[in-house]
């Protein structure tokens, strides 16, 4: 493997601007203008959607048969060159085998300094480095976590990542931050005219809803799908009229890393009395009512709340509107026992709720636009009534960190994550402390979401209100609530006195890797360099 350890170019001081939140970040990322993070709400755009190439039905075979041997051909006669952009979604996580595939054959046609543009990575994806170290692949502008993550917050990339979330990326390619040249759309089936849904066949995920920006925006739109079926592939998620080539293979990923048969709720005692705590406070609040409308994970935690607010809802007789997510048994339970009229699913992770997806009309498939696109005419977020999330750290200003571990390594991308602060009421669900390190501290590492926008944080320590949330309080408090309501402050300290004090700062280099963008594709923090250390790997 060759050293590429020069990263990205070098900035001075006078490359950096103090936001609006206080982080310091680059005015200038991958070559391009960065606007700063203005405030909540304060970046409007302007101008146009982007729009790819006018392109004639004269140039595809008149009986829609769009088919090409591999992937090879398809991506020499969308033109591939050196500098393009390359997109994946990630419905198929880590049992992903079509992103890699693409990459591959784009290193076999003597492609270079490619970027890389998926809508999540997984450990699957480890074989990118490589790619990378051989200059085929300069930059990755989506989630990083495991050995990629350790190889972009040690400095080894050449160019700076970019996280955003599921809205923002959405965003990004709309508005024409990121003209995508190429995407390549694993598809679980599709027919030969381009039509593709990830409901049916071999290896389906569920939705393809973080697809659907790539196949309307994109300059190029490849389908690899290993279930081809006579047209019409019915119901389209991905529409044929904006395919330009259709490639069948063997195989687009490994089921089993798909989807698992089953989620598990926590097991922990702590971390089921915070998912306990969670419903109580939803119903001391108020907002358990009927007609009202929550999200809730795919983690522990947030498996353990729904079954909780189900008990709920049951004793007091109300019945949601609807319910978001990735989906689960979990959720799909709520739908089949009458507890709520409809999920709105943004992404798929158990087989129960493939097949719900698949059977059941009140299953419905969203994208990020309808869902999370700040630019956008309104989206589904700002609709629900509440949310509950995790973080990694949160701190006394109530802002949290969802990117970065303790010690500054990248762990995982934003997803959905900063979309859903839209909520009505956004919960943080997290314990006290993780390897006896604490969860909430002065100042996250990495910002990730302004605190105004954060309203409740529950840890099995107590629970902390926003001071700005002065309506939840006054409504816990005519309900004489037994919730164990705290000062975030005084949580805090109960945790350093538990675990030996506040944690250690992390020795970061002063040497950007990543940015993180807000909602509106402005920048919100800036991910820096951490250390070599023996065992990180990449």
């Amino acid at each position: 493997m060759t050293d590429r350890s020069s990263g990205p170019p070098r900035l001075e001081a006078e490359a950096f601007h103090v936001n609006a939140a206080g982080r310091r970040v680059p005015m200038d990322v991958n070559g391009h203008v960065a606007l700063p993070f203005e405030g909540v709400g304060m970046h409007r755009p302007a101008g146009p959607k982007h729009g790819p190439p006018i392109r004639s039905c004269s140039g595809y075979p008149a009986n829609g048969d769009k088919r090409v041997p591999d992937l090879k051909t398809a991506l020499e006669r969308c033109g591939l060159r050196d500098g393009m952009t390359i997109s994946s979604h990630h419905h198929l996580r880590n049992g992903d085998r079509v992103a890699l595939k693409a990459l591959n054959a784009a290193a076999e046609l003597g492609a270079r300094d490619l970027m890389w543009f998926p809508s999540a990575s997984f450990p699957c994806h480890e074989p990118v480095i490589d790619l990378m170290e051989q200059g085929v692949v300069h930059h990755i502008e989506g989630s990083m976590n495991g050995p990629l993550g350790a190889y972009c917050s040690r400095g080894r990339m050449s160019g700076l990542g970019v996280l955003r979330s599921h809205g923002g990326r959405w965003q990004a390619i709309q508005d024409g931050e990121v003209p995508v040249d190429i995407a390549v759309i694993a598809a679980p089936s599709a027919d030969a005219f381009g039509n593709a849904n990830g409901s049916h066949g071999p290896s389906a995920c569920g939705s393809l809803g973080f697809a659907l920006a790539d196949s309307i925006y994109a300059d190029h739109v490849i389908v690899v799908t290993d279930n081809l079926v006579d047209f019409p592939c019915v119901p389209w998620q991905i529409q044929g009229n904006n395919v330009d080539f259709v490639v069948e293979v063997d195989s687009i990923g490994d089921p089993s890393k798909i989807v698992s048969g089953t989620t598990q709720i926590t097991r922990s005692p702590d971390r089921l009395l915070i998912a306990e705590y969670v419903a109580r406070f939803l119903r001391d609040a108020g907002i358990v009512r009927d007609g009202f409308s929550f999200q809730a994970g795919a983690g522990g935690i947030a498996l353990a709340f729904v079954g909780f607010i189900r008990e709920i809802m049951r004793e007091q007789g109300v019945k949601a509107r609807f319910v978001r997510g990735g989906s689960t048994s979990y959720l799909v339970e709520l739908l089949e026992e009458g507890l709520t009229d409809y999920i709105l699913d943004g992404q798929t992770f158990d087989l129960a709720a493939v097949e719900s997806i698949a059977t059941n009309p009140h299953h419905l498939p969203t994208s990020p636009f309808t869902s999370y696109n700040w630019h956008g005419k309104g989206n589904f977020a700002s609709m629900v009534d509440a949310v509950v999330l995790g973080a990694t750290e949160v701190d006394v200003s109530f802002n949290a960190n969802v990117v970065t571990h303790s010690d500054g390594m990248l762990l995982h991308g934003i997803g959905g994550w900063q979309n859903c602060l839209a909520a009505g009421c956004t919960i943080l669900a997290l314990p006290a402390f993780r390897d006896r390190i604490p969860v909430v501290v002065d100042e996250v590492t990495t910002l990730t979401g302004p605190g105004e926008l954060i309203d409740v944080v529950v840890t099995e320590r107590g629970i902390a209100v926003n001071p700005r949330r002065t309506d939840l309080l006054d409504v816990l408090q005519q309900n004489d609530t037994d919730l164990p309501i705290r000062p975030i402050e005084e949580i805090k300290a109960e945790i350093e006195q538990l675990v030996g004090g506040p944690p250690r700062k992390p020795e970061l280099i002063d040497q950007p890797v990543a940015v993180v963008k807000w909602v509106d594709g402005t920048v919100l923090d800036t991910v820096w360099q951490v250390p070599d250390a023996p065992g990180l790997g990449g």
